[in-house]
């Protein structure tokens, strides 16, 4: 293999490690105070959900943390050569493990990261695969708690104040500063796939623009209508929720996915899926996604349409008159708008993976036409670069759809393809 051809730790990574565990810790004092002051009010419910919504994704994440801690820690030469002995506790697994119960181990992960990060970037020391290992795991995990958290206590928000009919300017500004996020958080986790194409291929800034903006606008109407839909029913949302997530759950296990290394953990990874397709899509296994994608949105479609629908059957004409009628017509539209950026991305600037000698240029994208790096990623030793075997099957189910059997030319295309 071209150890070229492999991302090299930079500043840019460097960044994100910085920028994301202020972020968390940002994050978990907002989510701190918001709770101090519920509980203060006397608003014990709100104050129980939200405190929930934290211990579940907290738990969920750590519970990830770990579980990928054990895969790495048995690859045969992992510690001799990413040097874990000194970034993740060698083998103080006990110390390790109690950090995570006590809810600090993704905490930890991002110290580390900044750790073997500014040893690379800053002092010039060896270890850069190591330290791109790291940020990939960091992305996931981010990824995972933005859907399990964030989504979930930004529906809260807005049903909060729907509920109560009273909204300052500062919530307007904390609500679309964490759609925001949660896009953002989306688009950190596709620029993470993209370093698992050569280097001529990385995510220009029209093509993440475009990137971020086709799920901010899919998934903000998204919420909005959950929102909605629970301030004129609260006691049917959570009805909505299971069912919904139980066929979901169900629809991941029939993809047979393959991401964890054992059954409990797939299935875990499979409950956390079926979380995210609550609020927007996330492919899971290899194969021609079109048509996935276009089941999916199509149901999301018709599933946004009765929320809305029920919404306005029962809500308050007095309470919603000012808002009522621009909601119903901006939320539909905005998820329309939200489509054609989706379409518009992956008909100029999703790049296409193919694998030689097979080509076809009839069918290049603007983008780049790339070839995969050849990881062997089903072998769980390590080889002389270290590959971060998750992220490298999660990048493989991204860009590419798997049509090398039965066809003619053996090549696969990653415009039949979406990820998030």
């Amino acid at each position: 293999m071209d150890r070229g051809s492999f991302s090299r730790y930079s500043w840019i990574d460097f960044a994100f490690s910085v920028v994301g565990v202020c972020t968390f810790l940002v994050d978990w004092g907002s989510d701190v105070w918001v709770a101090t002051e519920l509980y203060l009010r006397g608003e014990l419910l709100w104050f129980g959900l939200l405190v929930g919504l934290m211990g579940l994704s907290s738990v969920v994440v750590q519970i990830f943390s770990w579980f990928w801690f054990r895969y790495d820690r048995e690859l045969p030469g992992f510690g001799g050569q990413t040097g874990a002995g000194t970034v993740l506790f060698g083998d103080r697994v006990k110390l390790f493990c109690l950090l995570h119960v006590l809810q600090l181990g993704f905490l930890c992960r991002h110290i580390s990261a900044i750790r073997q990060g500014f040893k690379v970037w800053w002092r010039k020391q060896e270890g850069s695969e190591y330290a791109v290992y790291l940020s990939h795991d960091l992305s996931m995990l981010r990824l995972i708690e933005t859907f399990c958290e964030s989504a979930p206590q930004l529906t809260l928000m807005i049903y909060v104040m729907l509920r109560t009919n009273k909204a300052r300017t500062v919530q307007f500004v904390s609500v679309a500063a964490s759609a925001t996020s949660i896009a953002w958080m989306v688009v950190d986790y596709h620029r993470s796939l993209r370093s698992f194409l050569p280097d001529k291929a990385k995510q220009g800034w029209g093509s993440s623009l475009v990137y971020f903006l086709w799920n901010l606008l899919l998934i903000a109407p998204r919420v909005a209508a959950l929102a909605l839909f629970s301030a004129a029913l609260p006691g049917f949302v959570a009805v909505h929720f299971l069912l919904l997530w139980s066929a979901f759950l169900l629809w991941a296990w029939k993809q047979r996915t393959d991401f964890m290394d054992s059954a409990g953990g797939e299935w875990l990874y499979r409950a956390t899926v079926g979380l995210i397709w609550y609020f927007s899509w996330f492919n899971v296994a290899e194969g021609r996604t079109r048509g996935r994608s276009l089941i999916y949105h199509a149901f999301m479609t018709v599933d946004g349409g009765l929320l809305l629908g029920t919404w306005w059957f029962y809500r308050d004409p007095v309470q919603t008159e000012a808002y009522g009628p621009v909601l119903l017509l901006v939320l539909p539209l905005t998820s329309l708008l939200g489509l054609l950026f989706k379409a518009l991305y992956y008909c100029c600037f999703h790049p296409r993976l193919w694998r030689p000698p097979f080509r076809d240029p009839a069918r290049d994208l603007p983008d780049a036409e790339v070839t995969f790096r050849d990881f062997s990623i089903q072998d769980d030793s390590l080889s002389s670069q270290l590959t971060n075997r998750r992220m490298a099957h999660n990048a493989a189910h991204f860009y590419s759809d798997g049509r090398t059997s039965g066809g003619t030319d053996g090549r696969t295309d990653g415009a039949e393809t979406s990820q998030l």
